[in-house]
């Protein structure tokens, strides 16, 4: 079963290819956290808002990871943190070729 995990924050930037560039190493390092899959990075400049989509294989490493990343953001003077974590219904997402494994 997979593990859907929304995050979402205010910051002040930096956005697009800058961000890209400035947080390559922390995109790096979230593919070795344990049970992740992948991730889609979200951003909004207008209203200075940043986030990400995760799927992870359990609950219980979404969790980790949310803890592990709201302490981390909070240490960039970034809060609050919101995150929600969805069990992924995998027979819908199927039919809607969502890329679930």
């Amino acid at each position: 079963m997979a593990y859907i995990l929304q995050v979402d924050f205010k910051m002040d930037g930096p956005f697009g290819d800058q961000m890209a560039q400035e947080f390559s190493d922390i995109a790096k390092g979230i593919n070795e956290e344990e049970g992740f899959l992948w991730k889609i990075w979200t951003e909004d400049s207008e209203a200075k808002e940043a986030g990400g989509i995760y799927l992870f294989k359990s609950k219980e490493s979404a969790q980790k990871y949310l803890i592990m990343h709201t302490e981390r953001l909070k240490g960039f003077g970034i809060e609050p943190v919101n995150g929600k974590i969805f069990q992924v219904n995998e027979g819908l997402t199927q039919i809607n070729n969502g890329p679930i494994k």
